[in-house]
């Protein structure tokens, strides 16, 4: 339902049917926002990356935010997280069906951005 402004004979607003819980889209955002997020969902598309390997992919991602963004998107269901090996510690993310599902959202702001020159 879309929120109604009325403005009194004071010049005072007031809203009819204000939205009471976030929108799709902020509910998309809260999944998906957040630095790092996007990058990390986009370099696991094409299959399992280990933990160092993606942290040198990002490049200006320190391993402590990287290992934080991780837990956000496992907890969200988007990666999975895999031990290879306990003796030295070893593992891998890959992305989900349901992380695969906002690929394409990523793709179609990766254009906006490139178009828009941002």
């Amino acid at each position: 339902m879309k929120a109604v402004v009325t403005v009194a004979s004071d010049g005072r607003k007031s809203v009819a049917e204000p939205c009471l819980e976030p929108c799709p889209i902020e509910r998309g955002m809260r999944v998906l926002g957040g630095k790092w997020k996007g990058s990390i969902l986009w370099h696991l598309k094409d299959g399992p990356v280990r933990f160092n390997d993606l942290t040198r992919q990002l490049g200006g991602a320190s391993k402590k935010m990287v290992n934080q963004r991780l837990k956000e998107l496992e907890a969200a269901g988007l990666v999975e997280r895999r031990v290879l090996s306990t003796r030295p510690i070893a593992v891998e993310y890959a992305i989900t069906s349901f992380g695969r599902s906002a690929l394409a959202v990523l793709d179609q702001l990766r254009e906006w951005s490139e178009t828009q020159g941002i």
